[in-house]
């Protein structure tokens, strides 16, 4: 008999009893549990957890939804419930680096990501044939200081109207509005081409350059008012040395932009990014 996959995942104060409800939501609901994890903040008393489960036969998302809240009701959860077989219905935006875009688009073509690309947006033409050639919408807005208000209108109507749940700024390359970044909360990640917060601002390998560093990394993070101060989701790091010249910099940077923008993107459709104040919990 055919089964569909769900998961919940939730956070709220520690007490006891919460993996107990749980558990037995999911059994009265003729669920199985495929994986779960859970973690408890010692800090915050705030416990945190993720459960992967799938129920043989027709199931109704709406009623599980509606059974779930109230066995959890007592708790004060924040708690989501979703269908693993939804993709995560996904915007991309792009300036003129196009190396996470490619990334992301051979991911998803692959099948690796469980996304849905609703469109490309970009400040430039440099990238719409290539996103054309993928079969996707190429969404031409471009930015200066005078239009920016209502280049930030267009995109945002374009985010409801094509019901996007996610916006990924694949070095997307203008800083988005204080009430652009309130209105995408929670739902836009941003790649940073270090560990935050070092080499803000121009050429930022070229920085790293005269610093002679030896490790260039990226850092992945929801997108707040607060510039490149979000939650961080991912990060990562490769070594380099002083054989390495600023455009090698850039090369290897790349790859750690790519891959870190991508594992980010994953585990936020997966469900396995939750929110923890100004941080996070990933259960990668």
């Amino acid at each position: 008999m055919s089964a569909t996959q769900y998961t919940l995942s939730l956070a709220c104060a520690d007490q006891p009893g919460i993996v107990f409800t749980v558990s037995r939501f999911i059994l009265n609901s003729g669920g199985n549990i495929l994986e779960s994890q859970q973690y408890d903040d010692p800090l915050d008393e705030r416990f945190f957890m993720r459960v992967q489960f799938e129920v043989a036969g027709a199931s109704d998302l709406d009623l599980l939804r509606r059974a779930c809240g109230e066995e959890v009701a007592p708790y004060a959860m924040e708690w989501q419930l979703h269908d693993t077989t939804r993709r995560t219905r996904t915007l991309i935006m792009v300036s003129r680096f196009g190396h996470c875009l490619n990334d992301l688009l051979y991911r998803w073509t692959m099948g690796e990501l469980n996304i849905e690309i609703a469109g490309v947006v970009s400040n430039h033409t440099d990238f719409e044939d290539l996103i054309r050639s993928h079969g996707l919408d190429f969404h031409h807005i471009p930015v200066t200081p005078d239009t920016k208000p209502a280049a930030e209108a267009e995109l945002l109507s374009l985010v409801e109207s094509r019901d996007v749940d996610l916006v990924v700024l694949a070095r997307y390359m203008q800083v988005l509005s204080d009430d652009a970044s309130k209105a995408l909360d929670g739902r836009a990640i941003n790649i940073h081409h270090s560990f935050l917060p070092s080499f803000k601002g121009a050429r930022p390998y070229d920085q790293a350059h005269q610093r002679g560093v030896k490790l260039v990394g990226a850092t992945a993070h929801y997108v707040t008012a607060h510039l490149d101060e979000g939650p961080i989701i991912e990060q990562d790091v490769v070594r380099v040395d002083h054989r390495l010249q600023a455009s090698q910099l850039v090369s290897a940077g790349r790859d750690v932009e790519s891959r870190v923008l991508s594992k980010a993107v994953r585990w936020h459709c997966e469900n396995r990014v939750l929110l923890n104040g100004h941080r996070t919990v990933v259960f990668s």
